[in-house]
């Protein structure tokens, strides 16, 4: 008489649950035996039933296996990581070939004039990277203006600086005269000195 097909599900009766358990626990302890002695292999199984008892199976020591398993994994894990770094690149590499052959046609339109040689979306990538340079192109002059502003600031200040100290020292040689008789008296060069501080 032949076997029905079992239905892939729970047990609800908890008699019936612990004999499959049981049978199948034992079938399963007994194909892993034969598979390792028929085919020289390493074989580790572990189980758990539903109160938490353990079962397990180790051809050469549980410990030595689960180790290997891991150096393994581990390797599995950084060859993959390897790989994926390896795609990344290429991919990289890729794009900015891409970009390059865009930049460079880009290069021949500005520089020969051939519109029909570029279709229309390597045109919109050249407008974009021309923003971006017109961008920090601006940025960096505006940067420039920045740094020539402020040593015009400064020399103002030394200029000022040096003004007030000659204008003091015209003070302190001619005193406290009226300054329409001062600037009368006062040397020819030292009046184009002044003049030449107050600018």
């Amino acid at each position: 008489m032949a076997r029905g097909k079992v239905q892939m599900r729970r047990i609800e009766n908890p008699v019936h649950r612990q004999v499959t358990f049981c049978k199948r626990r034992s079938g399963l302890l007994k194909k892993a035996k034969e598979l390792s002695v028929l085919c020289d292999a390493e074989i580790g199984l572990i189980i758990f039933s539903a109160h938490g008892k353990l079962y397990e199976l180790a051809t050469n020591g549980m410990q030595g296996l689960l180790e290997k398993y891991m150096k393994s994994a581990r390797c599995s894990v950084e060859k993959h990581a390897d790989e994926n770094h390896v795609l990344e690149s290429k991919m990289e590499v890729n794009m900015l070939k891409n970009e390059i052959d865009v930049l460079q046609k880009g290069l021949r339109y500005m520089f020969e004039g051939g519109a029909g040689k570029m279709s229309l979306d390597e045109l919109r990538i050249l407008e974009n990277n021309l923003e971006v340079w017109m961008y920090h192109i601006r940025s960096a002059k505006m940067d420039i203006m920045a740094q020539e502003i402020q040593l015009l600031k400064n020399k103002e200040g030394i200029l000022k600086a040096a003004n007030k100290c000659l204008q003091e020292q015209m003070e302190m040689q001619y005193g406290a005269v009226n300054t329409d008789q001062t600037m009368a008296n006062i040397p020819y060069s030292l009046t184009i000195q002044n003049e030449i501080y107050q600018y």
